[in-house]
């Protein structure tokens, strides 16, 4: 096992606490935070065992979101368990079909399952948001300045910052204030965070993970980071005819496909800039991989002509030899 995946010494006398006594304990996953997550397993049953050790991490508001999800009819993990002062949360198991894998391994299904995942993410647009906080003007901008924080820097640019997030807060600002309703964004909604529950059909077979970090915001952002995922190619015809899918079930307003544009350049800056301080802060050197997709999603974005500010000052600013180009070969 590997050594970050050692369970944590507090782990067994949590178990023996709820139930649990004598569960083998294995590695799962860790992800791109302090977070890990183990299977427990005992005779005749298995869960999932969240390792968010503190102050790192604050298992709170994932226990939160995953009340107020499953109040209203969505397949968030069961809270079997908890001791917030040791980090420890013991979650229902949905399995190990994870949407990814069985996409990647039967491409037929790839259109029923984003249909799904898509049409649950209109379904949560016709719901209250859970009571979690906006996604303001400050929060846009500061993740699209990762950026410039972490980027810029790691391909020798010296970037201008003042103008980098004037053009973003010119871009941004027909979201501010929208009269579009906010709903619950779960801000990490894609392939890899989605589950399919054995036994169920559609929309109610999504097992939903990762929620921990929600925020009151545009129904938009979830369908850019389904249909621009980081870590899967989704095919351009595809990312197409589920924007009709979703435009079809949830009838939203006339500038839901500028707001997607927008929303997909500001959250693909942001995971650029996030993905190389994976790499120069963490150690996470793998996340580079991602990054050719991820400007290649940015670049198309920035075509949108309510981007142009934003578009003029990358195409002053960082050449293309430094974008997508220079990661090409990983």
């Amino acid at each position: 096992m590997a050594a970050d995946m050692i369970p944590p010494p507090a782990a067994p006398a949590f178990l023996a606490a709820h139930g649990w006594e004598g569960a083998e304990i294995l590695p799962l996953a860790g992800d791109a935070s302090f977070r890990r997550y183990f299977r427990a397993i005992a005779p005749g049953r298995q869960a999932v065992l969240m390792d968010a050790p503190p102050p790192h991490e604050d298992p709170t508001p994932f226990i939160a979101i995953a009340e107020h999800l499953t109040r209203i009819g969505f397949a968030a993990p069961a809270i079997l368990a908890s001791d917030l002062d040791a980090g420890l949360v013991l979650l229902e198991d949905f399995g190990d079909a994870r949407m990814r894998e069985v996409v990647d391994a039967a491409p037929e299904s790839e259109e029923r399952i984003y249909r799904d995942a898509v049409s649950l993410i209109a379904r949560l647009a016709g719901h209250e948001p859970a009571d979690v906080p906006p996604y303001d003007r400050e929060q846009y901008l500061r993740e699209a300045n990762l950026l410039t924080e972490w980027y810029c820097p790691a391909v020798g640019i010296e970037p201008d910052q003042a103008a980098y997030a004037a053009a973003w807060d010119a871009a941004l600002a027909p979201l501010y204030g929208t009269d579009a309703r906010s709903v619950t964004v779960l801000r990490d909604y894609h392939a890899e965070n989605i589950m399919l529950i054995e036994g169920r059909e559609g929309v109610d077979g999504l097992g939903l993970l990762d929620f921990q970090d929600a925020l009151a915001g545009h129904p938009a952002y979830d369908l850019v980071s389904l249909l621009q995922d980081a870590r899967r190619d989704v095919p351009p015809a595809l990312e197409t005819r589920m924007l009709a899918h979703y435009k079809a079930e949830a009838a939203p307003d006339a500038g839901f496909e500028t707001a997607y544009a927008l929303l997909g350049a500001q959250r693909n800056a942001k995971i650029v800039g996030i993905f190389m301080r994976l790499c120069k802060r963490d150690g996470k050197a793998r996340y580079l991989s991602f990054l050719p997709r991820v400007w290649g999603y940015l670049e198309r974005d920035l075509a949108h002509p309510a981007l142009a500010p934003v578009k003029s000052w990358f195409d002053a600013h960082i050449p293309a030899d430094k974008r997508a180009a220079a990661w090409a070969d990983l």
